[in-house]
Order: structure tokens, then C-alpha cells, then sequence
């Protein structure tokens, strides 16, 4: 048994295109281009690449893209004043804050500064809560691709219904596998969260129709741990030695043992290629609900 791939460039490229042309009609039916700011501190080279993509994306979907690119050593009060101008700025509809962010500036402090309305990268305890409770809100990007990657690879199995489907979720973080065990929760699946000390975890992943492996360790889930037929969304990205490309060059590996779980699985996101794509997608879905919600206008379907 040989693993379908899912292909989350082609569907982030889809998900972008539906935005294109939600942007599109905004402006000619209620003269609205929706903003995103995006806030960048400091010089990390990995952010200044994500960022770059951001902006550019943006500007491709026909949205207003607006940059800040703060010196290293800005202080978190001055970020904060930021986030505060953005907030009151009624042209921008979306903040992202690139995390990480400096040592000495506290990430928690700043994400609880942005408004709620305009929070699209979902981190705000607000739009947290209302995962919690199942009502609308800002989803965050990365869970958002997770759910959307999963519906679609069972589509074809059950019309993209995922309920009573077993979940697992291995990693407890705030940023992926917490929220998307609640999202996976609100489409009826029946979900438990494992981790690195969960006990027997090899016989836990073996039950799971579904497996999102968001545990932060290199090829950690071998194949012999899925049941056969299973999804498995690999979020992932750990770079790794490979000295057959030559001295000192790496590759990018997911938390799967791609391998060998290529093998078991149903279907199974590559690493890169699969989660990654996606989660800028959803950034600019975000975007344009916000800008939405805020006025009171109908949201269009984004999927």
C-alpha cells in the first residue's frame, strides 16, 4: 500500500484564489481593501523570509500590505504603542505580530495588546475562548490548514464528514495542537491528545483514523505506529543532517517518518509541501473575514 499525497501547495494556491476573487467583489460591491500589518523586530533570518512571503501573497490577493520592520532592540513598550496605533487605524484589518519575537520582549504581553477583531493569527485568548465554546471567531492559521487538509483527503471516503472519526493529536502546544484538537472536536471526531511522555503512545497512534503529529521531533512516528488507511497531517519542520547531499547539508523532515509511514497510511502530508503552504492561506482568509466582521458585512465562503 503506497499513501495518496496530500498536496497543500495546490490547495493553499486554491484557497488563495478563492480570496483573490472574494477581495475582488469586496472592493466593487462595498469599495473595501481589506489591510494587513505585518510586524517584524529584529533580524532572524527564517522571520525575515516568512514576512517577505507574507507581504508578497498579500499584495497577490489584491489586499493592502502594510510593513513594519522594527530594530532589534525595540522595546516592548514601543511595540506595544504599535500595536496599539494599529489598532485604532481603521483602514488595517488584520495584525500579525511575527513571532518569536526578541528575549526581552514578552510575546504574551503583546499578542493580549492586539485587538481580538483584528487578531488573524488567532493567538488572542479571545478567539481561543470561542474555540472552546464552538463559536465564530479567528481560527489559527496553522490548526485551520490541519482541519481543511483532513476534510478534503477523506472527502472522497465520506464526503469530508469527519464525524466519529477517531483523533489524535500528538503535542499539546497553544499554537498547533491544542487548538487543533478543539477544532477537530467541533467536527465531531472523537479526539484524544498525546505527547512525548503519554505512555504506550505507539499503541495510541495505531487507534487513530486521523493522526496530526505536532510534536516538534525529527521522524519521531514510524510507520509501524499508524493504523493502515489512516490520515496523517504532519505539521513538523525539523531540520536534519544529510550528508548525502554533501558536508554540512541539511533537509527538511516532518515529525513522521515519511518512509515508512508512506507505506501504512491513507493519505499523508509530505514535508515540505504539505501543512506549510496552508498556513499562509488561512492568514489571508483571516484577513478578509476580519475585515468582514467588522463591518457588518455577509463573510463570503472561503471554505
Amino acid at each position: 500500500m503506497s499513501a495518496t499525497l496530500i498536496d497543500g501547495k495546490a490547495r493553499a494556491a486554491a484557497l488563495r484564489e478563492t480570496v483573490a476573487v472574494a477581495v475582488a467583489r469586496l472592493k466593487d460591491d462595498a469599495g473595501l481593501e481589506p489591510g494587513l500589518a505585518v510586524v517584524l523586530v529584529g533580524e532572524d533570518p527564517a522571520s525575515k523570509v516568512y514576512v517577505s512571503n507574507k507581504i508578497r501573497l498579500t499584495r497577490e490577493c489584491g489586499m493592502r500590505s502594510i510593513e513594519h520592520i522594527l530594530p532589534e532592540a525595540t522595546s516592548q513598550a514601543d511595540l506595544i504603542a504599535l500595536v496599539e496605533k494599529l489598532n485604532a487605524d481603521p483602514g488595517i484589518d488584520g495584525i500579525l505580530v511575527q513571532m518569536p519575537l526578541p528575549a526581552h520582549i514578552d510575546s504574551d504581553a503583546v499578542v493580549l495588546a492586539i485587538d481580538p477583531a483584528k487578531d488573524v493569527d488567532g493567538l488572542h485568548p479571545v478567539n481561543a475562548g470561542r474555540i472552546v465554546l464552538g463559536k465564530p471567531g479567528l481560527v489559527p492559521c496553522t490548526p485551520q490548514g490541519c482541519v481543511i487538509l483532513a476534510k478534503e483527503a477523506l472527502a472522497e471516503k465520506n464526503g469530508g464528514d469527519l464525524s466519529g472519526l477517531n483523533a489524535l493529536v500528538v503535542g499539546r502546544s497553544i499554537l498547533v495542537g491544542k487548538p487543533v484538537a478543539l477544532l477537530l472536536q467541533n467536527e465531531n471526531c472523537t479526539v484524544t491528545m498525546a505527547h512525548s511522555r503519554t505512555r504506550d503512545l505507539e499503541t495510541v497512534c495505531r487507534q487513530a483514523d486521523i493522526l496530526v503529529a505536532a510534536v516538534g521531533r525529527a521522524q519521531m512516528i514510524k510507520g509501524d505506529w499508524i493504523k493502515p488507511g489512516a490520515c496523517v497531517i504532519d505539521v513538523g519542520i525539523n531540520r536534519i543532517a544529510a550528508p548525502e547531499r554533501g558536508e554540512g547539508k541539511t533537509r527538511l523532515v516532518g515529525d513522521v517518518d515519511f518512509e515508512t509511514a508512506v507505506e501504512v497510511a491513507g493519505q499523508i502530508t509530505p514535508v515540505p509541501g504539505g501543512v506549510g503552504p496552508m498556513t499562509i492561506a488561512c492568514l489571508l482568509a483571516n484577513t478578509v473575514r476580519a475585515a468582514c466582521r467588522r463591518r457588518g458585512l455577509a463573510e463570503p465562503d472561503l471554505g
